[in-house]
């Protein structure tokens, strides 16, 4: 179910993420959520929220990215 707001966000995302990163995850699921509705438009037999959860997922990590040694997130630094 699309979320109204980041405090309606899964722990998993609320208590590890930056604010702005959440505020790319929220927007993108609820995108997701909208765009992918009919099973025809998921791939395999996916469903709609985990289909969500793998597009917003992959917005922040366009942007974000996990440090390995103290698993916190941080923008990635841009290339020029």
């Amino acid at each position: 179910m699309p979320y109204k707001s980041l405090h309606d966000l899964p722990p998993a995302v609320k208590d590890h993420l930056p604010k702005h990163a959440q505020e790319i995850f929220l927007e993108v699921f609820n995108n997701a959520w909208a765009k992918y509705d009919k099973p025809s438009k998921r791939r395999g037999n996916a469903s709609l929220e985990e289909t969500a959860f793998r597009v917003a997922w992959a917005a922040v990590g366009h942007r974000y990215e996990k440090d390995d040694q103290t698993g916190k997130w941080h923008e990635k630094k841009r290339r020029q």
